[in-house]
C-alpha cells in the first residue's frame, strides 16, 4: 500500500462528495430524523465503492458498449429529482406548527433505503463524480490503483457517517418547526437544480 497515493485517494475523494447534492441532502436529512441513519449512510458508502472500483477498473470499455446509458440516466435522473423536490415541497408547505425533526412522518426501512439507492444510481452527477473523475485521475498511477481506490472508499464511507451521525448535533436546531420547513425547501430547490442542470446538459 502507497500512503501517498492513498492520502491523495483519500483527499480527492472527500473534494468530489462534500458538495452538496441530492445524495448527501438525503443523509443529512434522515440523520436530522434519526431514522434509519446506518443502513442508508451503508448503502450511500457501498455504492460510491461499487461506482469508484468500476471507474479505476472499466470506465472506458462501459462507456464504449452502453452510448445510451448516459442519456438514460441524464433524463431519468432528472425525472426522479423532480418528483422527490416536489415531494419535499409539499412537505414543507403542509407541515403544521407542531411539526418537529424527530416528529416527522416516518418511511418504511424499505421505502427509506430504496429512496436512497435511487437518489444515488439514478443521479448522473454521481457517476460523474466517481466513476469518470476518480477513475481518470486513478490512471495516473498505473502501479497504485489499489491504494488511490482504498482512499477514495475511506473518503466515502468517513464522509457519509459523519454527516448522517453528526446530524444529531443539529437537531435542537431543527427541533424549530420553521427551521425544518426551510430545510425541506432547500431540499427541493436542490433537487430541482440538479435536475435543471441534467436537462440542460450543464
Amino acid at each position: 500500500m502507497n500512503s501517498s497515493i492513498y492520502v491523495t485517494g483519500l483527499l480527492m475523494g472527500l473534494s468530489l462528495i462534500v458538495a452538496i447534492g441530492a445524495q448527501n441532502a438525503f443523509v443529512l436529512r434522515q440523520g436530522l430524523r434519526n431514522e434509519h441513519v446506518f443502513a442508508v449512510c451503508l448503502a450511500c458508502a457501498l455504492s460510491d465503492t461499487l461506482l469508484i472500483v468500476l471507474g479505476v477498473t472499466s470506465f472506458q470499455q462501459v462507456a464504449t458498449l452502453l452510448p445510451w446509458l448516459d442519456p438514460a440516466m441524464r433524463y431519468g435522473g432528472a425525472a426522479f429529482l423532480i418528483w422527490y423536490g416536489a415531494k419535499n415541497l409539499y412537505s414543507a408547505l403542509r407541515s403544521s406548527g407542531a411539526l418537529a425533526a424527530g416528529e416527522a412522518s416516518s418511511s418504511s426501512f424499505r421505502q427509506t433505503v430504496a429512496t436512497c439507492l435511487a437518489l444515488t444510481w439514478l443521479n448522473p452527477h454521481v457517476y460523474l463524480d466517481t466513476v469518470v473523475l476518480l477513475g481518470t485521475i486513478s490512471t495516473r498511477f498505473p502501479s497504485g490503483e489499489l491504494s488511490f481506490t482504498t482512499g477514495a472508499v475511506t473518503a466515502s464511507f468517513l464522509f457519509f457517517f459523519s454527516l448522517g451521525y453528526g446530524a444529531t448535533w443539529l437537531r435542537p436546531i431543527f427541533s424549530n418547526p420553521l427551521s425544518w420547513r426551510i430545510l425541506e425547501t432547500l431540499i427541493a430547490f436542490t433537487m430541482w437544480m440538479i435536475a435543471s442542470k441534467l436537462l440542460t446538459g450543464m
